[in-house]
């Protein structure tokens, strides 16, 4: 029996690479997979890095390890089971719809068999998620609630520790004049690490259907993302003990230039499998122990990683194939070129696009409330920017951006997304410094230099009346809208469909 390791189950404590401490281990590079989108650069060299990593370490350990690099999986195990007829593999249950079959394909075409085993990557089972939630709509404040009865993680007892579930209301300021936020690590690539980048620079050009500028749309700075456990925990330590305390009152601020806030940056990790879920809130719920970060920082973070990622990863199970192509809008638009391009003079739009070219990051709040509501409220079809979030993060996997983008950024589906996340340059103004910057201007719907963000935002509601007016969420703003006279709306339609031929012909 071996045990195959995928890409992002790089697990040494848990999972089959512990269980089975005698067998050995084979891991493939699938540059197939790797070549089907303009991935940013930074994504391809920290998968690969941190897979050539994991494979040096448990080598280093005595672990008898088949590595097939610059590979695919066909050619990977015509090799293996070349040598090894009629092995046995056994895998962690991956998290991407359709990989299982795909991978017992591939191994029952060459001889052998493949068992798979529970993901250890994350802390809820499905039979225990589909035993609370049932079926859609799923709620993820239930979720995430029993999740903390079920962990006893910020719980008293049967109660909330500080008496409140969620400290929401004290996570939406923003830092005052001359606030700098601590810099987080950066991380030096090393010898193995600065041969995957040349690889991937000489191996990747994209060529992806959608995308006009191949691999080459990124604009990439110096990589600095953990690629080994200990590197990994190295930036644990540092969120907790350096960025937790401030990371809840800014955690949705948005600041020109800073590009990380106090945002922990360990998603990559937890995809990974370098760091696990429970270590991280634990780590987190010591620090408001020991008075060293406050509850709402604490319980906000603990929020993120037990709640939300735990919930998506639920969902996108639950809902695949049908939540990949959900567009109940009816969304139609294409993509526009500037989120490749990052040339557009909207202030907010070009700092998180620029952010995203240059380190393939953004923070959750320019993922939702910039990125994400732009193309919601442009109409864009929500499985195209799906594929962007996919190509251009450096921490997506299908898994997480599917749910995240088609469902909470564009509405597609309704299977947990309550109401349309839409929102004008009002929120935009309120939660960052970019508008005092930019040449549209935040307070005006219409005319040359009103906010793309403010136009499109009564267009969408407009437009979307007949889905959307019944929503018992969208009362108030509805009634605003019935506010506006025909006249005002039917300008309001023109300057719409001008900013979308701007968007398209890339003059935004």
């Amino acid at each position: 029996m071996t045990v195959l390791v995928l890409g992002d189950q790089l697990l040494r404590r848990r999972g089959p690479v512990a269980r089975r401490p005698d067998e050995p281990v084979l891991m493939i590079e699938d540059t197939t997979f790797a070549g089907r989108m303009p991935y940013h650069p930074h994504k391809l060299t920290l998968v690969f890095s941190a897979m050539r990593h994991f494979r040096d370490d448990l080598r280093d350990a005595g672990r008898t390890v088949f590595y097939h690099d610059r590979s695919t999986f066909v050619d990977g195990f015509d090799e293996h089971f070349e040598r090894h007829a009629g092995d046995e593999l056994v895998v962690m249950e991956p998290a991407s719809h359709g990989t299982v079959d795909r991978l017992r394909e591939l191994i029952a075409d060459r001889g052998g068999s493949l068992t798979v085993v529970e993901d250890e990557r994350f802390l809820c089972s499905p039979a225990t998620f589909d035993e609370w939630m049932g079926d859609p709509p799923y709620r993820q404040e239930t979720f995430y609630r029993e999740m903390r009865r079920e962990t006893g993680n910020l719980m008293d007892d049967d109660s909330p520790v500080g008496g409140e579930w969620n400290y929401d209301d004290q996570n939406r300021e923003t830092p005052p004049a001359g606030w700098e936020p601590t810099e987080p690590p950066a991380f030096e690539p090393d010898e193995t690490t600065s041969a995957v980048q040349e690889w991937v620079e000489e191996s990747f050009d994209g060529g992806y259907e959608e995308s006009p500028y191949g691999g080459d749309w990124a604009d990439p700075g110096p990589f600095r993302w953990p690629v080994t456990r200990r590197q990994a925990v190295r930036a644990l330590d540092s969120f907790v003990e350096g960025r937790l305390a401030e990371f809840g009152p800014y955690q949705d601020a948005m600041v020109e230039g800073e590009w990380a806030m106090h945002h922990s940056l360990l998603s990559t990790s937890l995809n990974l499998g370098l760091l696990g879920p429970a270590e991280v809130v634990e780590r987190a719920i010591d620090a408001y122990e020991r008075g060293d970060a406050p509850l709402n920082s604490v319980e906000g973070f603990v929020r993120q990683v037990l709640g939300w990622r735990e919930f998506l990863r639920h969902v996108y199970r639950r809902e695949m194939p049908e939540l990949a192509s959900a567009n109940q809008l009816g969304a139609g638009e294409e993509l526009p070129p500037f989120y490749w391009t990052g040339e557009t003079e909207m202030a907010c739009l070009s700092d998180a696009v620029g952010g995203v070219r240059q380190r393939g990051y953004a923070h959750h709040i320019e993922r939702l409330m910039v990125l994400s509501n732009f193309g919601l409220l442009l109409g864009v079809e929500p499985a195209r920017l799906n594929r962007w979030f996919h190509a251009a993060f450096v921490d997506a996997f299908h898994w997480v951006t599917t749910p995240n983008v088609v469902e909470m950024g564009l509405y597609g589906s309704g299977v947990f997304a309550s109401k349309p996340y839409a929102a004008s340059a009002n929120y935009i103004n309120k939660m960052s410094d970019h508008c005092s910057g930019c040449p549209y201007d935040e307070d005006a719907t219409t005319g040359e230099n009103a906010c793309p963000f403010n136009t499109l935002y009564w267009d969408f509601l407009d437009r979307n009346a007949d889905e959307l007016r019944s929503n018992h969420r969208m009362g108030l703003v509805y009634s605003h809208l019935d506010d506006k006279g025909d006249d005002e709306r039917a300008v309001i339609r023109e300057r719409a469909a001008e900013i979308r031929s701007r968007a398209d012909d890339g003059g935004l």
